[in-house]
């Protein structure tokens, strides 16, 4: 298995960039493009535990204003083999400066990246 080949490495990063701007700019076309359209699909929240992605399209449309503003500090990006990757992002909202995690696990399916599965957790104050 080839660690971070560079083409799968820089095609992930692509992806995961477009996620972080879509989330910033409350695009829900792209976020959903971007997870996998799958029951299996999952995303555990600061407050919530969605089940497939019916459940995450349902989330992020109740959800008001879109995800809360903030500044990524560090991401570290890695793949496994041409398809598979994992990304973690610390980062910090703004309104309150809480500090909070990100990891997100990637496949590339039919070609495109897709987020299979996605944890965020905020730290203690």
């Amino acid at each position: 298995m080839i660690i971070d080949d560079p083409e799968a490495l820089a095609s992930l990063t692509e992806a995961s960039d477009a996620y972080e701007a879509a989330l910033q700019h409350n695009d829900l076309d792209t976020m959903d493009q971007l997870f996998w359209d799958n029951s299996r699909t999952t995303r555990f929240g600061a407050r919530e535990n969605l089940h497939g992605i019916s459940e995450i399209r349902e989330f992020r449309i109740q959800r008001p204003g879109g995800a809360p503003a903030r500044d990524n500090l560090r991401r570290t990006i890695a793949v496994f083999g041409p398809d598979h990757g994992h990304c973690a992002i610390e980062f910090r909202y703004r309104g309150n400066g809480a500090l909070g995690r990100q990891t997100q696990m990637w496949v590339r399916l039919d070609g495109a990246w897709r987020v299979v599965g996605a944890h965020i957790s905020l730290l203690p104050t």
